[in-house]
């Protein structure tokens, strides 16, 4: 069973979690996931376990538990449906970003106005 482990300390490290999932069965796999410019811990990560009935003990027990003095979240974790991926900027309200044309959008940013050039973000096409 693929377990979310969420709400972590950002300074726990793979082994701690390992070591708190192993009290319950064995684990085949723990993944805390990190920012991929920083390598920081995002707080929050994946534990793979191979039986179903001790996972679910791990999740039951570990649910809300204090760690380093914050409340986990220990949920089994449901896979994406296909095509749920989010991409960069893609479809968001006010977005900015490039068109298919390779021309800068406009709106998002900081837009604070001022005058009638707009402030940081005076929108438009570039």
């Amino acid at each position: 069973m693929n377990i979310f482990v969420g709400s972590l300390p950002f300074s726990i490290e793979e082994a701690d979690l390992r070591e708190s999932f192993e009290a319950y069965g064995s684990v085949d796999s723990v993944k805390i996931i990190t920012d991929k410019f920083t390598g920081r811990s995002k707080g929050f990560g994946f534990v793979e376990m191979p039986n179903e009935e001790e996972a679910q003990k791990a999740i039951d027990e570990l649910n809300g538990a204090t760690v380093s003095g914050r409340a986990i979240v220990v949920n089994k974790s449901e896979p994406r449906p296909e095509g749920e991926r989010r991409s960069f900027n893609n479809n968001r309200p006010g977005g900015g970003g490039f068109n298919r044309d390779n021309n800068r959008g406009g709106g998002g940013g900081y837009n604070r106005g001022g005058g009638d050039r707009g402030g940081y973000n005076r929108g438009g096409s570039y």
